[in-house]
Formats: structure tokens, sequence, C-alpha cells
């Protein structure tokens, strides 16, 4: 009996560990996602596509492109296509205070 209160102790112990590693994982690539999104805001006046933020991200596309319609819907962007034929997201303008211009993200 207790071989098996062992087995299931640890199995258990191994679940909430893993819970626990894929949530982490999950908070920092949500940071990641967050310092791209703002910085390709910045220096694209506002215009993000799918292979830039997936790109400055360093993630998956589905991944990126579940985190940009999510910003899409956030922030009401408008979606445009350019001479080229790429497809961009037309986000507000991001008009930082200079006090925090001046600082290195």
């Amino acid at each position: 009996m207790a071989i098996i209160e062992f087995v299931i102790l640890t199995g258990l112990g191994i679940i909430l560990g893993a819970l626990i590693v894929n949530m982490l994982n999950d908070r920092q690539q949500q940071r990641i996602l967050d310092d791209a999104f703002y910085r390709l805001l910045q220096f694209q006046n506002g215009k993000i596509s799918l292979i830039q933020l997936a790109a400055a991200a360093k993630v998956d596309a589905q991944i990126a492109q579940k985190y940009l319609e999510t910003q899409v819907q956030i922030f009401s962007a408008i979606l445009e296509i350019d001479e080229q034929g790429d497809t961009f997201y037309k986000f507000p303008k991001l008009s930082l205070p200079p006090i925090l211009d001046r600082q290195q993200w």
C-alpha cells in the first residue's frame, strides 16, 4: 500500500511541477511578446505585420498571431495592405512622455 501511495504522490508531484514550469514559460513568452510589440509600435510608426512580430519576439507564427489578434481587438487597429501587397495592422500612434522616450527599454 505504501508503494502505491508513493507512486501516486510522485506522479502528482511531477504533474504539478510540469504545470508550474509551463506557467512560467507562458509568462516569459508573454513578456517577450509585449516587449517586441511595443518596440515595433515605436520604431515602425504604429504599423506591425505578423512576420515582424514573430521575428522580433522569436516565437512561432501561430503564437504571434494569437497575440497580435488580441492586441488588434484591444487597440482597435486597422488592417492595411501596402503597395507590395503586404498586410499590416495600423495601431494608434505611440507617443511616449519625454522621460520615457529618453530611457532605453
